[in-house]
């Protein structure tokens, strides 16, 4: 019989914490699950409560999700994250899990998978949904500093935000809403950004994006 898991439940839509909630707490091995709407407050409720497996999504305005692993893990490197995030793409997981995170489910599993992630994490284990297991291993077995792969893992957890943001066709005054960052701060990422990948366009920039399954390109209707 184990002590019952407190968890911090982290999504910026009150709906989809409403119904995460709803499954957990059928489980008898949850007991307290506290929520924030974003990474600021997860800190905060985290210093406060050091509650035992925090249920992250990955993109949310303020700070976002791979900022709030790391401020989590620097708060205490034993804090057991669990990503659970609709981005299915093993680029996504990869940087996740290198950043800190523990686990990473995405929200189209079904309750009884969510609920046992959280108790591999709460044991120490890693956990990755079976479908993506596969090609993380590979995807971090291959990352090499002169490749593009390891050019993306060069951008900072910010960089990264921007970058998905950008690649998906947000325009930068679209970004500083999105994410509460002054215009200035997100040009200034933008330029970072083409640097350390070097591309010169925003064009180049997608296309890259595409290519390692950040985005993807849909056919039209025929």
């Amino acid at each position: 019989m184990i002590n019952k898991i407190n968890i911090l439940l982290v999504d910026d839509h009150s709906v989809v914490r409403a119904g995460y909630k709803t499954y957990l707490s059928l489980s008898h091995h949850i007991g307290e699950i506290y929520e924030a709407e974003r990474g600021e407050v997860a800190c905060q409720l985290f210093d406060l409560h050091k509650l035992d497996v925090v249920l992250l999504d990955l993109s949310m305005p303020g700070i976002g999700g791979f900022e709030t692993i790391k401020r989590l893990i620097n708060r205490d490197s034993n804090c057991k994250v669990l990503v659970f995030s609709a981005h299915s793409e093993p680029l996504y997981a990869t940087r996740a899990i290198k950043a800190g995170a523990k686990g990473y489910v995405t929200k189209n599993c079904m309750s009884e998978e969510l609920v046992n992630a959280v108790y591999k994490v709460y044991q120490g284990s890693t956990y990755v949904s079976s479908e993506l297991a596969q090609h993380i291993i590979a995807t971090m077995s291959s990352i090499k500093g002169d490749d593009i792969d390891g050019k993306i893992h060069l951008l900072s957890p910010r960089e990264f935000d921007v970058f998905s943001l950008l690649a998906n066709g947000y325009t930068t005054k679209q970004i500083s809403q999105q994410l509460h960052l002054a215009y200035k701060t997100v040009c200034n990422h933008g330029t970072n950004i083409r640097e350390k990948l070097g591309v010169t366009s925003v064009a180049e920039l997608t296309l890259l994006a595409m290519r390692e399954g950040i985005i993807k390109f849909e056919k039209a209707n025929t």
